[in-house]
């Protein structure tokens, strides 16, 4: 007790994680502002065609890149590690790993992007006007793959050197290049779909040369070693990096399962309740993204802590970002409990939905304090590059999630909820009790 409070009155500890999470959770501010203005581009041209046409393709590259999203998560937790333990060519051999590894997705993605796209489309029930535009719109994006993929890379790295405002200032200058090449290209030039992703593409090019820009500071900066041999330096410890890989890639695809199930399911309910728990996930999603910022930084911090063996500053980092992750969710509970009549009043003014809305927001005000902990978790795990936990614990917590649905299958939306609460309550419970297991058994660090 006496140490949580010696944490909780260390000055230092809470700029810390500030330094790190703030610039995150700002960053991730602008991705829906993106999608926003997209819409908004494209949804003021002569047919609706072209907005469905990119909402569709843009789901499809979405949905494919978030699945690779664990070469950021994998690098974050590898370089945080090599920080802490003062290794600097393990800290460049993560990088050449991490690259190298997106280049060869982003080929094998190239090389059957459309045949992926052709399946897809074949089997969608849209329109033929908006399969059209959404083959087009996708198979425009997919050339941005090389570029999207090694921005995770290089943003996990920097976010690992504990440099939280070159990833802050990588995003944001990616989604404003974005929205500006939109307005020319669309607004300006009439380019219709083709234009917005051009926009897309360029953007994360664009994305990709800044954040190059800065790993190449801290590689003068750091004076780290110029790798002679590159083949030596990406199979080094290559079959842990593709293991750490392969399981957060599994645990994201059921975490892509499971609120793809609660989409569709929720449709087969009726149009006014899809509508309602569109509204209220889209609650859910500022959770997440304001969350995530703090998950970040649990990442780094517990990654340099791991690599340097130091139970102390693990400890630290765990208690200072909980502290504030506790703060934030109870003020969100708060402020979804006393102002949710109106939250939804803003998003939807159809009498039908708001009213169906409304009598599910109990659950979305339980969702912070009970999601915040799966989210603080995959923080230290990932830092601590357990992927096989994280992976384990996905697999239970999805398991929870149908099992609840099952069970309550007469209660109808509220046990769609239920199962949705019950699935990221076992996430966060599965990995406290591997933590404290592992913790005791003094294993955590191995």
């Amino acid at each position: 007790m006496q140490f949580i409070l010696q944490t909780l009155t260390n000055r230092t500890i809470h700029k810390q994680v500030f330094w790190l999470a703030i610039p995150m959770v700002l960053s991730n501010i602008t991705v829906p502002l993106l999608g926003l203005i997209d819409a908004a581009v494209i949804g003021h041209l002569e047919h609706a065609w072209y907005l469905g046409g990119v909402a569709l393709g843009s789901t499809m590259i979405s949905v494919t890149l978030w699945l690779l999203g664990f070469l950021r998560m994998s690098t974050t937790g590898l370089t945080a590690q090599a920080v802490g333990s003062k290794d600097s060519e393990q800290l460049v051999r993560v990088l050449i790993q991490g690259l190298v590894m997106s280049l060869v997705l982003a080929a094998g993605f190239l090389l059957v992007h459309r045949l992926v796209a052709q399946a897809v489309f074949h089997w969608s029930q849209a329109s033929i006007e908006v399969k059209q535009y959404g083959f087009e719109y996708f198979t425009i994006r997919a050339w941005s793959a090389p570029a999207a993929l090694a921005n995770y890379v290089l943003l996990g790295w920097l976010l690992g050197t504990q440099n939280a405002k070159a990833p802050m200032w990588m995003v944001i200058i990616t989604n404003v290049v974005n929205i500006l090449l939109d307005l020319l290209f669309v607004v300006v030039w009439d380019w219709k779909v083709e234009g917005a992703a051009l926009a897309s593409v360029i953007s994360d090019y664009v994305g990709t040369v800044f954040a190059l820009w800065c790993v190449v500071r801290y590689w003068r900066k750091n004076h780290l070693p110029i790798p002679n041999a590159l083949w030596q330096q990406v199979s080094h410890g290559l079959g842990r990096f593709i293991k750490l890989n392969r399981d957060i890639f599994l645990r994201t695809l059921c975490l892509q399962l499971v609120f793809s199930f609660m989409t569709f399911r929720g449709a087969a309910m009726g149009d006014q309740t899809v509508a309602a728990n569109a509204v209220l996930m889209s609650f859910l999603m500022f959770i997440s993204y304001g969350m995530d910022g703090f998950a970040y930084a649990m990442e780094a911090m517990v990654g340099k802590a791991v690599g340097a063996k130091s139970s102390e500053k693990l400890k630290e980092a765990m208690i200072g970002t909980a502290f504030w992750s506790l703060v934030i969710c109870l003020c969100l509970t708060l402020v979804f409990g006393f102002t949710g009549d109106y939250l939804v009043g803003l998003i939807t003014d159809i009498p039908a939905v708001h009213q169906r809305a409304m009598n599910y927001l109990p659950w979305l005000v339980a969702m912070p304090l009970i999601s915040m902990w799966c989210f603080l978790l995959d923080g230290i795990f990932i830092g601590a590059t357990k992927g096989k936990e994280m992976r384990n614990s996905m697999f239970v917590a999805a398991l929870t999630f149908f099992m609840t649905l099952f069970f309550t299958r007469d209660w109808g939306n509220h046990g769609l909820w239920l199962a949705m609460l019950s699935f990221l309550a076992m996430r966060g419970l599965t990995l406290a009790v591997v933590m404290t297991v592992q913790w005791r058994q003094q294993r955590f660090f191995l």
